[in-house]
């Protein structure tokens, strides 16, 4: 029997960190329009009117959503969101964390307080929440983080960026064998750059066009090339566990 798409989601329950705005609201509402209720996670009071439109859009859907507050650096507040997600919709299923910050800077320009944000935004949040996700989510559930497409570059400036994010594949990796038994899949997608507002104030606009001009169609990668991998990993795409995606036109490989 083929299941329609507007339900292949239904009866699931996903988290979404930083599920507000950009790539995040994208997923979120997607989510919604294939039937499962969304826990849209924010992070700062700015963010909350964007998280209210895309909870509004989910449950325009059809489907129910809630949305979360907190700083994920600090471990609770993963907690706290899990937990408001299993008080609304009763499990989780699907944990998808796009939480990530940038920086382009110098090595020998970076500050220790620069450091200690960058890995604490990129990588303790992120290992925090798949040990949150692995706890939480019922039996052949999916874990999904958004890394860069930076881990497979031989670049300057991205020291922290790309040194933040690299922990997670060892991350993902572990939490693949770890939570295998129980039918959980973990994975990284690694995007090339962005066409965001996160992106445009650490570039030049001569490195923006080079950026464009390393992947297919002289483009950035958009939002809309990396929501249908999540989609995909959450449903059909199973089977895949403890990899990174190098979605990015081209842009770089290993």
């Amino acid at each position: 029997m083929t299941t329609s798409a507007s339900v292949l989601l239904e009866n699931k329950s996903a988290v979404v960190a930083a599920g507000a705005k950009n790539l995040g609201g994208l997923i979120s509402r997607q989510f919604g329009e294939l039937g499962a209720n969304v826990a849209v996670h924010y992070n700062s009071d700015s963010s909350r009117p964007d998280a209210e439109k895309t909870a509004a859009e989910v449950e325009a859907a059809g489907a129910r959503a809630i949305i979360v507050q907190g700083d994920l650096t600090v471990p609770g507040n993963v907690t706290a969101l899990f937990d408001a997600a299993v008080e609304a919709f009763g499990g989780v299923d699907i944990a998808v964390n796009t939480v990530g910050k940038v920086l382009r800077k110098p090595i020998l320009e970076t500050t220790e307080a620069e450091y200690d944000s960058m890995f604490d935004i990129n990588s303790k949040a992120a290992y925090f929440f798949i040990q949150e996700a692995g706890k939480r989510l019922r039996d052949n559930g999916s874990v999904m983080t958004i890394a860069t497409s930076l881990l497979a570059a031989f670049t300057d400036g991205y020291s922290t960026y790309a040194g933040g994010k690299a922990p997670l594949e060892h991350f993902t990796r572990a939490a693949a064998k770890e939570f295998a038994d129980r039918g959980i899949a973990v994975n990284n997608i690694a995007p090339g750059p962005m066409d965001t507002p996160f992106f445009y104030p650490q570039e030049t606009p001569e490195r923006v066009d080079f950026h464009k001009s390393q992947a297919m169609g002289n483009r950035l990668t958009e939002i809309e090339d990396i929501a249908p991998i999540v989609i995909f990993l959450a449903t059909q795409g199973h089977w895949i566990t403890g990899q990174t995606i190098f979605a990015n036109g081209g842009y770089t490989t290993r």
